[in-house]
C-alpha cells in the first residue's frame, strides 16, 4: 500500500520544537517520501506496512536536524581535511607549532599551509614563523579566521615589507624599525591571501565531502556559509571563493550535496566595506548562480550578503561606546570613511542596498556601538524601500552582537532584526575577553536570556572553524555560560534552558533562512530532516550528559545520511 511510511521511530521522546505547541513531546514518528507523515503512537502505527523500516529508539530523543546558522563550510573543511593542524591538541606550545611547520611537507603549489593556532592558550603570537623554512612559503591562519602568521618568504612573495602601507581595517604587526612580524590581523590579511595560489578543486571537492560526512553523523542537516565570493581573500584563509561557489553548485547538481545550505555572498572583506563594492557585486550576476540548474532552493540558496561592520575585541577592531583593552581604545567600524560619521553613513548606502536587491544582510558586529549603529541602519535601509514595511521583510540579522544595553534588543524585535551569535566562542575565548572587556561587560557579553524575552529570533551557531561543529557543546555553553577557567554561575541572568538552546539551532535557525516553513520543527508535512540521540535530553541540570550522548541516526529529506554502527 503506496499511503504506508517509509521509516518509522517508535518509544521515543520526540521533541517536535512546534512553537505553536509549546515544543510539544510525542512517542512516535512516521516518515513518508521525505517528510513527516504522523506524530504519536496512534497515528504512526497505522501507517507500518510490509515495507517500512521500524526502529526502536528505546526512550532517546528525537529532534529536528540541527541547523547552523552561521559555520564556513568550505573554511572548515579545509582546516579539518586540508590543512596541516595547529590545535592546541597537537602543538599545544609555540615550540611546538614551529616543530610542527617545519616538519610539515610542502602542497603541490610549494606552500605549507596551516591552521588551528590560539593565542588564549599559547599567548601572544610574535613572528614565531618568520625565519621558519626559509626557502619555502608558510602560512598559518589562527583558529578565530582574524590572523595568520607568515614567514619571512611568504612576504617577500606577497610583497609586504618596511615600506607597506598601514591597512584600513586591519593591522600589519611590525617590528620598532618598522619590518612586518609576520603577525596580519583583519583587513591585513588580505595582502597575503590575495598572492597565494587558490587551492584547487582536487583538493577542496573531497575535504567538503569528508565534512558533510562528519556534519551529518552529528545531526547536522543545514547550516549558512556567512561569506562566499569575490572577497574571500579577506575572510578566513581565503578559500571561500567563487570558485568555491561554483563547486557547491556542482555538488548539488551531481545530488551529492545533502546539506542544506545557505550562502551569504561576500563583496568586501573584513577592511574597508564600501557600497561601490556591494553596488558592483549585486550588479555581477552573482546571486543569480544556482538558479536555472535545476537545484532546489531547499536544498542550496544564495540568501544574501555578508558585510563586516568592525572586527573583533581581541585585536581591538572591535566598536565599542567605552573605551576597552590595553590601548584602552574604542576601535571604529571598519567600513570605509575617515570619521565615525564617514563609517556609518556609508553602512547605510551598503544596507541599503542589499535591501532594495530584496536579500539578506548578516551583519558583523562585535562591539555594542557597531551593534548599535547595524541595527539603526537595518532600520532606514526597510523605512526608505518604497512599498515595504517597517519591519524586515528580508530579515537581517546581527552576528555576533554586544548590547550596552536592552534597549537595542527590544528595537530588533519590534523591526523583524535576527541575531546569531556564539555561546561556544564566548567559552572558549572567554578569558582572554574578560581581560580585554572587564568584568562588568563581559558579564553581558551575549545576552542569550533577554534576546529571548524581548522576542528576537536567537539562533545559536558554531562559527566554524573557529570553534567545534559539535552543536552538543555550544549548547552546554549557552545553559552554563562557563569559560575554560571559571564555571558558569548558577545566577548568572542570561543563562538559558537547554530546549531553548535546541530551539535556537533549529527552529529558530530555520527562521533565519525563511524556511519555517519545511525544517527546524517535526510536525506532519514538514521535511524529514531529524536525529535520533541514543539517550533522552537532559535535564538542565544535567545538561553536560548532552556530551555522551550518541547520534543514532540522522536523516535529510528523509534520507539516511548518517547511521550509528554501534
Amino acid at each position: 500500500m503506496e499511503d504506508f511510511a517509509d521509516l518509522v521511530i517508535m518509544n521515543a521522546s520526540i521533541h517536535t520544537m512546534d512553537p505553536a505547541a509549546s515544543h510539544h513531546v510525542s512517542d512516535a514518528v512516521a516518515v513518508r517520501d521525505g517528510r513527516v507523515a504522523a506524530l504519536g503512537n496512534n497515528d504512526v502505527s497505522q501507517l507500518i506496512g510490509p515495507s517500512t523500516r521500524v526502529i526502536d529508539a528505546a526512550g532517546g530523543a528525537v529532534i529536528p536536524g540541527i541547523n547552523d546558522a552561521h559555520l564556513h563550510f568550505v573554511s572548515a573543511a579545509m582546516a579539518a581535511f586540508g590543512y596541516v593542524r595547529l590545535e592546541p591538541a597537537v602543538a599545544p606550545d609555540w615550540a611546538a607549532v614551529v616543530d610542527v611547520v617545519e616538519a610539515a611537507p610542502a602542497g603541490d603549489d610549494g606552500w605549507v599551509r596551516a591552521h588551528g593556532w590560539d593565542e588564549a592558550l599559547l599567548g601572544p603570537a610574535q613572528g614565531f614563523l618568520l625565519e621558519a623554512r626559509p626557502d619555502t612559503p608558510v602560512v598559518a591562519f589562527d583558529s578565530t579566521g582574524h590572523q595568520l602568521l607568515a614567514n619571512r618568504e611568504a612576504l617577500r612573495r606577497a610583497g609586504i615589507d618596511a615600506a607597506t602601507p598601514a591597512v584600513h581595517g586591519g593591522v600589519v604587526e611590525r617590528t620598532a624599525d618598522g619590518n612586518p612580524t609576520g603577525l596580519l590581523q583583519d583587513g591585513a590579511m588580505e595582502l597575503l591571501s590575495r598572492a597565494m595560489p587558490p587551492v584547487p578543486g582536487s583538493t577542496l571537492r573531497p575535504a567538503l565531502l569528508a565534512l558533510q560526512e562528519h556534519l551529518h553523523s552529528l545531526g547536522i542537516t543545514s547550516l549558512t556559509d556567512p561569506g562566499l565570493g569575490p572577497a574571500s581573500a579577506g575572510l578566513m584563509d581565503g578559500t571561500g571563493s567563487t570558485a568555491a561557489l561554483e563547486l557547491l553548485g556542482d555538488l548539488a547538481a551531481e545530488d551529492e550535496l545533502t546539506l542544506r545550505i545557505n550562502v551569504l555572498m561576500l563583496f568586501a572583506g573584513t577592511g574597508g566595506a564600501n557600497a561601490d563594492a556591494v553596488k558592483a557585486g549585486l550588479r555581477s550576476g552573482l546571486a543569480a548562480t544556482y538558479l536555472n540548474r535545476g537545484i532546489n532552493p531547499e536544498q542550496l540558496r544564495i540568501a544574501g550578503v555578508k558585510i563586516f561592520a568592525d572586527g573583533i575585541p581581541r585585536s581591538g577592531t572591535a566598536w565599542m561606546s567605552e573605551p576597552y583593552g590595553k590601548a584602552c581604545t574604542h576601535g571604529s567600524l571598519v567600513i570605509q570613511g575617515a570619521t565615525d560619521a564617514q563609517r556609518v553613513a556609508e553602512l547605510h548606502k551598503i544596507l541599503g542596498l542589499i535591501n532594495e536587491a530584496g536579500l539578506q544582510a548578516g551583519v558583523h558586529a562585535t562591539g555594542d556601538a557597531a551593534t548599535a549603529a547595524a541595527v539603526e541602519a537595518i532600520i532606514a535601509a526597510d523605512e526608505s524601500a518604497e512599498g515595504r514595511p517597517a519591519s524586515s521583510g528580508n530579515r537581517h540579522y546581527i552576528i555576533h552582537g554586544a548590547f550596552g544595553d536592552h534597549g537595542t534588543l527590544h528595537t530588533m524585535a519590534s523591526h523583524g532584526i535576527g541575531y546569531s551569535t556564539n555561546p561556544l566562542i564566548r567559552q572558549e575565548a572567554g578569558d582572554i575577553m574578560r581581560q580585554v572587556l572587564g568584568e562588568e561587560r563581559f558579564s553581558r557579553h551575549q545576552p542569550l536570556k533577554s534576546a529571548v524575552g524581548a522576542g528576537v529570533h536567537v539562533n545559536l551557531a558554531s562559527d566554524a572553524p573557529v570553534t567545534s561543529t559539535d552543536w552538543r557543546r555550544t549548547v552546554v555553553a549557552a545553559v552554563r555560560r562557563a569559560t575554560r577557567s571559571q564555571p558558569g554561575s548558577p545566577r548568572d541572568p542570561e543563562r538559558i534552558t537547554g530546549l531553548q538552546a535546541l530551539a535556537a539551532m533549529t527552529i529558530q535557525a530555520a527562521w533565519q533562512d525563511h524556511a519555517e516553513h519545511f525544517k527546524g520543527a517535526l510536525t506532519p508535512g514538514m521535511a524529514a530532516d531529524l536525529c535520533l540521540l541514543s539517550n533522552p535530553w537532559p535535564v538542565d541540570e544535567e545538561i553536560e550528559k548532552l556530551l555522551d550522548t550518541e547520534v543514532r541516526l540522522t536523516l535529510s529529506g528523509g534520507r539516511t545520511v548518517h547511521q550509528s554502527t554501534s
